[in-house]
Order: structure tokens, then sequence, then C-alpha cells
């Protein structure tokens, strides 16, 4: 046998043997044990992903409210080393609405005619006749407001004074309520002039009567103005679909003013028809003595106003169009413009189109007296 042979012999053999244990122990062999830590994390992710959660945000039965001091924490709002805080931004857009009102009052009598209409109730006593306003005059100043600080009170309203370490400030705050105060200054001139009859109707009605002129001008007003959020009475479930539909919010906006306020009037009076008696002192005094009673019966501490909030919740028919008209966006109500938008699209080319005939027919007309009156020429020229 040739060397040739053998070593071609000898390279086949080595080669298989090369083969046959790459095959043996790198394909079949056994695959090294896994770690078990490893293997199981994702198995328990995706348990834990499918498991059911108890909800925390829409959980009906969860009745923990944040307490003043989680609120005032998580707000990063350092009470009471936080310094108070201006409402320039705020005191524009009250400025804003107001200039719109008096804007509104100006251009129509809406304003007279509710404070005629007040002022003539029911409850307008016999001896006094029908009362006509005379004068309105709502100012041009606004109110400035200002000195804002975040203020815990207590369940009877009185301020809580935070003294001690972490724990007796959590204690003190637990149960409290927040409440903004701000100072209120209003340095303007508003009138309301108002004219009537005092009459006897004793021992017959109306027999006889005493003209009185009345005019009450707000010269001055200052104070410190509170304003809280109280959560409504909780609603029953029957009437919860209502108050949905309505709007109804969960929270009521409650506002009053301490009772350290500053209230200036100035009152003037003229009463008769030919001796009239000018500003009588005791007249003043009962006007303003009403007015400071009717206001401290409803905006002074202990007693305040309460306004309920709409609901928040974006909802499709409060939508508007910015720049255009305030109309709600809807299917029905984008059909209805397009339908109307069509209808003046063909009711503008109808009337083009008459435009355009009647011009035309106006044109041959001129034509033809044209012609006619060429015609006589010639015959007259020709005569």
């Amino acid at each position: 046998m040739s060397s040739f042979a053998i070593g071609f012999l000898i390279g086949q053999l080595t080669l298989s043997l090369i083969l046959f244990f790459f095959i043996k122990f790198f394909l079949f062999s056994d695959s090294p044990p896994s770690n078990t830590s490893n293997t199981s994390r994702p198995s328990r992710r995706l348990t834990s992903s499918l498991s059911p959660k108890k909800p925390t945000l829409l959980d009906p039965n969860n009745t923990n409210v944040l307490s003043a001091d989680q609120i005032l924490s998580k707000t990063i709002y350092p009470f009471p080393s936080h310094p108070p805080e201006s409402l320039d931004w705020f005191n524009v857009l009250i400025a804003q609405t107001i200039a719109q009102l008096r804007f509104d009052a100006r251009n129509d009598n809406a304003l007279i005619d509710s404070l005629t209409g007040v002022l003539n109730s029911t409850k307008r006593p016999e001896w006094l006749d029908e009362i006509r306003v005379v004068e309105c005059n709502l100012g041009e100043g606004f109110p400035i407001l200002g000195n804002c600080r975040i203020i815990p009170v207590d369940e009877h309203g009185d301020a809580i004074l935070v003294d001690g370490g972490k724990d007796t400030k959590k204690a003190k705050l637990r149960d409290a309520t927040l409440q903004a105060r701000m100072d209120v200054d209003l340095a303007d001139v508003m009138t309301l002039g108002i004219e009537t009859r005092l009459v006897l109707n004793h021992p017959r009605p109306k027999t006889a009567c005493l003209p009185v002129g009345l005019s009450v001008s707000v010269v001055r007003f200052s104070g410190t103005l509170s304003v809280s959020f109280i959560p409504s009475e909780a609603p029953s479930t029957s009437s919860v679909e209502e108050e949905g539909k309505d709007g109804a919010g969960g929270m009521t906006l409650a506002f009053t003013f301490l009772d350290d306020y500053r209230l200036e009037l100035s009152v003037h009076s003229l009463i008769g028809s030919r001796s009239r008696l000018q500003d009588v002192p005791k007249v003043a005094q009962i006007v303003k003595q009403r007015i400071h009673q009717w206001f401290d019966e409803r905006c002074v501490e202990p007693r305040f106003q309460q306004i309920v909030l709409p609901s928040l919740w974006p909802r499709k028919k409060n939508v508007r169009v910015g720049g255009a008209e305030d109309a709600h966006i809807s299917d029905d109500n984008i059909q209805q413009v397009n339908e109307d938008a069509n209808h003046n699209v063909t009711e503008e080319t109808r009337q083009r189109k008459n435009a355009n005939s009647t011009e035309r027919d106006e044109l041959e007309e001129a034509g033809k007296d044209i012609k006619r009156a060429e015609e006589r020429f010639k015959s007259l020229h020709q005569w």
C-alpha cells in the first residue's frame, strides 16, 4: 500500500473521530442546571400581574381622607413658616369679571329692573308706596386682594396655633380644616338712589303721602376674607345619577368675613315736597344700622355663604370651540351646523341667480327702450 493511501486513511479516520466527539459532547450533551431563582422571577411577575388587585383610587370602601398635615406636606407648604402671598393675578381676573358686569349693566336696564323687582316684592310694608330706582352707580375701582395665607382651623372656626414638635403638630392638624385668609380692600364710590312715598292709610287708604328720596353710597370696605372647601353631604344612591346629570359636585365653596371688617357708608336723604328736610341724621343712622345688620346676618363669622361647585370632570357637552361661537361640540350640533351652512350657501346662490336674472331683464328692457328711442329719432328726422 502506498504512503498516499495510508495518509488518506489516517486523515479520514481523524476527521471522523473529531466529528464524533463534537456531535456527542457538544450537540447531544445535557444542559447544565439552570438557576431556579432567575427562572422563577418572570413567572412570579406574570402571576402577580394577572392576579386581581384591590383598587386604591376608586375603592368605595376606602374612606380614608388626607389630613391637613398630609396635604400641607405633599403640596410643599411649610406651615407656619410660609410667608403670605400676593394675589395680583387673581385681582386681574376679578377686575375683568367686574368690568364685564358693569358693561352689561350700562347697556341695558336689566340691573335696574332687577333691583326694582326686589325692592317692590311682596314683603314691602303697606305704608310704603312703590319704590323707584333713580340712580345706580357701580363705581370704577376694583377690590384688591392680598396677604393670602393658609390657616388651619378647628370645627368651631378658630385658628389652631401649632407649637412643639412634629408629633404635636400632626396631632393638632389631624382633624383641622384648611382655610385661605386674605385681606380685601375696596376704595370706590358705589351709589344706589331710590324714591318712594310714605303713605298714611288711616282712616281711609292714602289719606296722606310724604315723598322720600334716599341715596346710599359705599365709600370704603376693608376686611379679612376666609375661603375654604367643605365636602357636601353624601348623596343617596337614588340621586347619584340625577346629580351627575345636573353637574352637581361633591364639594362646596364657603366664604365669610371676619368680624373686624370696616364698612364706610354715606347716606343722603330728602324728605317732603314743599318744605324739604335734607340729610336727616336719624334717617342716616337707621339706614347704616340696617345695612350692617343685613351684612352681619349673611357674611360675617360664624355665618358663611356656601356655594355648591359644579362637577369638574371633563364632559363632551361642556366643550367649546376656541375663536368661534360659544356652542356645544357634539355630533348633532356638528350636523346641524353643516345643514345650516349648506342652507345658507344654497340661499345665497339662489339670491345671486335672482339678482343676475333681474339685472339681465333690466338690461334687456333698457336695450329695447334705446331701440325704440332710435326708431323715433329716425322717424322724426325723416319727417
